[in-house]
């Protein structure tokens, strides 16, 4: 039989490729065992790295300029009045998953043996079941915005009255409460991306094992041995125009707790990158001539902090809670421990959020150095402050500080521990820890008051760069997250916390940007100052080290599609 010159073309192609061309391989530690990889359930920066790899969302933001640029949808169209999105998905994105038996990734199919394609039914069933009370998401709030989410979520309204429609199969219409700027970057969260409502109707909680998981982005989860690895492969059914650019074929992640065990992991080559070397390792990296061109710094736009339980004795009185911030050595933290490039923080925002009041002498002066108090002022207003709450030198103060485990953040703790003992020498300040999943149930609002610490570790990194996602959402009292436990009932600031919810709501359902700026401002104020609910320590920077053969693209939740590798680089060593 005559070849046609395409036939011949192809038989050509196949002839000049590899026939046993090796896969790019990816060695990446995740830094703990992921809580979860369902798109409803992620709260944390591992879950969120690895769903960000398997689920796409209707719009992506931009690196550089954070705006919402497209990705499932290929265009979006916003009412006269702001309260109406219509997003006009393209029709060439489809369900897959791991066939363990053929060693690769197929289709997933339908009742009738037909491809499954993402459609907006998909995004309506996904906004829905993250707001469904009984999926149980902890960060369904993002969703409020969108009318009738907070009743159904709370169980006072239904799921059928929550403003989100298909309009056709590829349209996809949300109505809001309030014309929110912001809604472009709400829509590109996890939280709002579609989810495959057959597999988990017919898998329950284990629609998310590598065997049962449907996904739909750059890369498939293959194989998941908990506490231990995961491996991910690349999705050779994504449409083009949807890939990032890069060359990885797989990604092997480990989930290497220890900072120590990861950094000699990295000098034998055994990772190709790691997001943050050990804190005793940073001056020797710095002065390395070979070490020292592998490390990246830049700011990130995150926050470290920790929290007050405030409404467990003694974190009930705000002075108690107030003379603890204030006799944290920032400025030390950031020099003498961190060494990353960090920025002592007076605000839980910092420079790169809209409406942030970052390094204001106005808040927490004792917090940010040369521009406000010295730390022995700060120190001496401490002892005061806690004098006049009843514990003279700290006697007869008891507090529990908590973290996750960590090599970097026992550090930081230990730091403070020893600078809190130093200020009120007749304290006592205990340091426990727990494993990363048990620790964020641990700290959420609904565990019981005698099982939470009086203090924990955290840190915040936007989900998109405006104080709703920061002081509204994370801290709101009535909506937000509200690890601290915020109420206007409490006796002492309850006035402040009923003002900070007020203003912090009003904020984000204004369009006046000088208007919103001056009432996040006061948020920040009262937050910090009166309320104290927390104590911000430091605004992150990425300390983030690559291997010459590693070329890894800036990104605030890694995108693994735009990072490549040099294999002939790599085999040298």
């Amino acid at each position: 039989m005559r070849l046609s010159k395409l036939a011949m073309l192809a038989v050509v192609g196949l002839m000049m490729w590899p026939a046993f061309a090796a896969p790019v391989i990816l060695n990446r530690n995740l830094g703990t065992e992921p809580p979860t990889a369902d798109p409803a359930l992620g709260e944390d920066t591992t879950s969120i790295e690895i769903i960000e790899q398997m689920f796409l969302g209707l719009v992506d933001m931009d690196e550089v300029t954070m705006a919402p640029i497209p990705e499932l949808a290929a265009r979006w169209e916003v009412s006269a009045d702001g309260l109406t999105w219509t997003f006009f998905m393209r029709s060439d994105v489809y369900w897959v998953k791991y066939d363990a038996k053929a060693g690769q990734v197929v289709y997933d199919l339908d009742e009738k043996g037909q491809k499954r394609p993402v459609t907006a039914h998909d995004v309506v069933y996904g906004v829905k079941r993250t707001l469904d009370p009984d999926t149980g998401s902890n960060y369904a709030y993002v969703l409020y915005i969108i009318e009738g989410a907070l009743e159904a979520n709370e169980g006072t309204g239904s799921l059928d009255d929550v403003g989100v429609e298909a309009l056709d199969a590829y349209t996809v219409r949300f109505k809001l409460i309030a014309p929110a700027g912001y809604f472009g970057q709400i829509a590109s969260m996890w939280v709002a991306r579609p989810q495959p409502q057959w597999a988990i109707a017919k898998h329950g909680d284990a629609w998310i094992e590598p065997e049962n998981i449907v996904t739909n982005g750059s890369y498939v989860m293959k194989t998941w041995v908990h506490n231990d690895n995961l491996v991910f492969v690349r999705n050779p059914y994504i449409p083009a125009t949807l890939w990032g650019g890069g060359n990885i074929d797989e990604v092997h992640c480990v989930t290497i707790v220890e900072d120590s065990t990861e950094f000699a992991m990295y000098l034998n080559n055994e990772l190709d990158t790691i997001d943050g070397p050990p804190l005793p390792e940073m001056d020797r990296i710095k002065a390395d001539p070979v070490l020292s061109k592998q490390l990246n710094i830049r700011p990130q736009p995150c926050t470290y902090y920790y929290g007050f339980v405030t409404t467990k004795p003694p974190m009930d009185n705000p002075d108690v809670r107030k003379a603890l911030s204030m006799t944290i050595d920032r400025k030390t933290i950031v020099e003498q421990v961190t060494k990353g490039g960090q920025i002592p923080a007076n605000t839980f925002a910092g420079g790169t959020i809209f409406g942030n009041a970052a390094l204001s002498p106005e808040i927490a002066p004792w917090a940010i150095g040369a521009a406000g108090w010295d730390y022995d002022k700060a120190v001496t207003a401490a002892q005061q402050l806690l004098a006049g709450a009843g514990y003279p030198d700290g006697a007869g103060l008891e507090i529990i500080l908590m973290h996750n485990v960590s090599e970097g953040h026992a550090r930081i703790a230990q730091a403070i521990q020893a600078m809190w003992t130093k200020a009120f020498p007749k304290a006592k300040f205990i340091i426990e820890t727990q494993e990363w999943g048990t620790y964020l149930q641990t700290i959420t609002k609904e565990t019981s008051i005698e099982n939470v610490p009086h203090v924990y570790r955290l840190g915040w990194c936007q989900d998109y760069p405006d104080q709703n996602n920061w002081v509204h959402e994370v801290l709101n009292p009535t909506l937000g997250e509200n690890k601290p436990r915020l109420s206007s009932n409490d006796p002492y600031v309850g006035a402040a916390i009923a003002r900070f919810d007020a203003i912090t709501t009003q904020a984000g359902r204004l369009s006046d940007p000088v208007e919103r700026a001056k009432l996040y401002f006061e948020a920040e104020k009262l937050l910090i100052d009166e309320i104290v609910a927390i104590a911000p320590i430091y605004y992150y920077s990425y300390n983030i080290m690559n291997k010459p053969w590693m070329t890894r693209k800036w990104h605030d939740t890694p995108h693994w599609d735009t990072w490549s590798i040099d294999m002939a680089l790599k085999a040298k060593g």
